[in-house]
């Protein structure tokens, strides 16, 4: 029988049989390269075998609680890694009560998972939640708050505690973990310490110190836990040395030579290394500051974006702070070292990508810049040998009304980084190890895309004031921001787009209202670029109507010239400019809504959409008190209608924000 079929076959089928055979062999090994790189490599693929990540990351994290006979699980939804670093933060303090916690990263789990949280004896569940855009959960989140509020789960019999992070500038102030407070108790779980709310207009730090200072003791009360005081001085992390000539990470986050060679999907943990196209100067040369209008190519990498999505840059540290540091503590920048978790059945075996170099570390993967936190100041005390500075650096991380005081002046009012407090405290000198095993995570900056890819898919445009002051006689420059001023075209940038809500309506017929000052105008660029588009290509575009802010036209009128061209096309129908400095009393986008208020109404009455970007501290709150006047005085309604038209307009996504403090 065999015989009589290979006998059958002539040579033209042997090639199109070994074809076909080579062509699946292709698309299995392409399919498998193409994967998601978080579900192929671990951070640590450097220093870990293949069997110890894949046994990790096939067990469950009830399983691990239960085997590893750990009581406390820690949940955290983080946007920019305060959330995250809190939750380290709290699962390093319970090691003082001879505890090991489990931290979670919800989006790395099955949710569902957390049902079997009753299987563990004693089970503490700790939510550190922030609240992002207009009461949402954070992107990792999304999964746990929805699978929560579902109400399926049981959690009879687990404690549980909150603390969230928020902003009181914003309508919706810790939206989330309010929300979340609320419904652990409806699925039975007991709480055992109040909703901490951590306000970031104000001092955050200051906030979770308080909270945290006394949920401690009354967990260890709730539990009977004692206090090992051995476990004050214990390091999360240890020091190893790395042979000579070991491949080691050079900027990238989710594997070696990332850059080199990189795989799509690109996101958070897998960027992509994108090349500045462009990089101009926005403002004028009476300006006396600087905005610059950049764009990043994305050729080939198939990342795909929507007109009011937002692209994430990763920065590297000011190159110039990084060796005062190098400086300061005196060590050998270039050594290749890796720091690896002491508690070997942690889910984070490293800090940071490892192996890899002190000053890649210090360049890269750690924030030097941001004002330190108060758990850093109590560590590097200890390395002080002045006993003044060492009792003033324990002062400042003590939550009593004395250090929480000098706390707020010393550090957040004067923005005191690591590097201003090493020199200050000039007998202070910590390993630098341990000071990078202490210091955040340095996290991607957020920017509003300022194009639209029907324009050009493969650039991605965005606009970003340059922010840089002086407090004293110290020069304080934003992190990206001035990163972002030395990348000249041809240079190389990582970065990801992350998804919005904003989006135009479906219907390029709508009318559109949007009101953005200053940078708050890079979304609409690419709405108007969108609907220029669809205009050319024949179809009806409904009215567009702009409120655009700056100071003076002579100065900061950035895009000025595009916009005068979409007005001659016919594209933006109303262009209304409120220039703040340019006259003696000032004029912002509120006052240009409320002069135009009988057009607003009408529009908004006949299905308009509105769009706000920009300042949530004075501007968008302004903007919506202004509109619901506008709602009262020319459409006639009462003041809780007012409210209500406007609740509902949120509710239906015909008003929609994408606003920051």
């Amino acid at each position: 029988m065999l015989s009589s079929i290979v006998s059958s076959v002539d040579t033209s089928d042997l090639v199109l049989l070994t074809l076909l055979v080579g062509g699946a062999v292709v698309y299995f090994v392409s399919k498998y390269l193409n994967q998601p790189s978080s579900s192929r490599y671990s951070p640590t693929v450097a220093s870990v075998t293949p069997s110890a990540v894949a046994s990790k990351s096939n067990q469950s994290f009830i399983d691990r609680m239960k085997n590893e006979n750990r009581q406390v699980l820690i949940m955290y939804g983080s946007q920019t890694g305060t959330a995250e670093e809190m939750s380290g933060r709290l699962a390093k303090d319970l090691t003082r009560y001879s505890k090991k916690a489990v931290v979670v990263d919800p989006e790395d789990i099955e949710v569902e998972d957390l049902a079997r949280l009753t299987e563990v004896e004693d089970a503490l569940l700790v939510l550190c939640m922030a609240t992002y855009g207009e009461g949402d959960p954070t992107d990792n989140a999304v999964t746990l708050v929805e699978y929560l509020n579902a109400g399926d789960c049981d959690l009879s019999g687990v404690r549980f505690a909150v603390f969230g992070l928020g902003n009181k500038t914003y309508e919706h102030f810790n939206e989330i973990g309010i929300q979340m407070d609320k419904q652990l108790e409806k699925l039975g779980a007991k709480r055992i310490f109040h909703l901490g709310l951590g306000d970031d207009d104000a001092n955050l730090e200051e906030d979770f110190m308080i909270w945290r200072e006394a949920f401690l003791p009354k967990v260890a009360e709730e539990f009977g836990w004692e206090l090992n005081t051995e476990a004050e001085t214990m390091r999360q992390y240890q020091l190893e040395p790395v042979e000579e000539g070991k491949a080691l990470f050079k900027g990238e986050f989710g594997r070696l030579g990332a850059y080199e060679r990189p795989r799509p999907p690109f996101d958070v943990k897998n960027p992509y290394l994108a090349t500045v196209a462009i990089n101009d100067e926005l403002h004028t040369e009476h300006s006396d500051r600087s905005c610059r209008h950049i764009e990043f190519s994305v050729e080939g990498s198939r990342i795909r974006y929507e007109a009011g999505d937002h692209l994430a840059v990763f920065p590297t540290n000011d190159p110039a702070l990084v060796d005062r540091l190098i400086s300061i503590l005196d060590f050998e920048p270039d050594r290749a070292f890796r720091l690896v978790n002491v508690d070997e059945d942690a889910s984070k075996r490293h800090p940071f990508p490892c192996p890899t170099t002190f000053r890649t570390a210090l360049s890269h993967y750690v924030d030097i810049c941001a004002p330190v936190k108060s758990h850093v100041l109590k560590a590097i005390s200890e390395y002080c040998t002045d006993e003044s500075e060492k009792e003033y650096l324990n002062k400042l991380s003590v939550a009593n009304e004395e250090g929480l005081k000098e706390y707020a002046r010393y550090i957040v009012k004067e923005r005191r980084s690591i590097v201003d407090v090493l020199t200050d405290q000039k007998t202070c000198k910590p390993p630098i190890e341990y000071l990078l095993e202490l210091l955040p995570r340095l996290q991607a900056r957020y920017y509003s895309i300022a194009s639209s890819p029907r324009v050009n898919e493969e650039k991605i445009a965005v606009c970003a004031v340059v922010t840089k002051y002086t407090i004293g006689d110290r020069l304080i420059n934003g992190v990206c921001t001035r990163y972002l001023t030395t990348k000249d075209a041809g240079s190389k940038s990582p970065v990801f787009v992350r998804k919005s809500t904003m989006r135009l309506p479906h219907r390029t017929t709508t009318q559109v209202i949007m009101i953005g000052p200053g940078t708050g105008f890079a979304p609409f660029r690419g709405f108007l670029q969108d609907r220029q588009f669809h205009k050319n290509a024949g179809k009806e575009v409904g009215a567009m109507h702009l409120y655009y802010g700056c100071r003076h036209p002579d100065h900061d009128y950035i895009y000025k010239e595009e916009l005068e061209k979409f007005q001659e096309d016919g594209v933006l129908t109303h262009l209304n400019c409120a220039f703040s400095r340019a006259q003696e009393k000032k004029i912002y986008v509120q006052d240009r809504l409320w002069e135009t208020r009988d057009r607003i109404w009408e529009s908004i009455n006949a299905g308009a959409h509105v769009y706000i970007c920009g300042d949530a501290r004075n501007m968008a709150r302004d903007v919506q008190a202004t509109l619901q006047k506008i709602f009262r005085e020319v459409g006639g309604k009462s003041e809780t209608d007012a409210v209500a038209y406007f609740k509902d307009m949120e509710k239906t996504k015909r008003y929609q924000a994408d606003v920051w403090s």
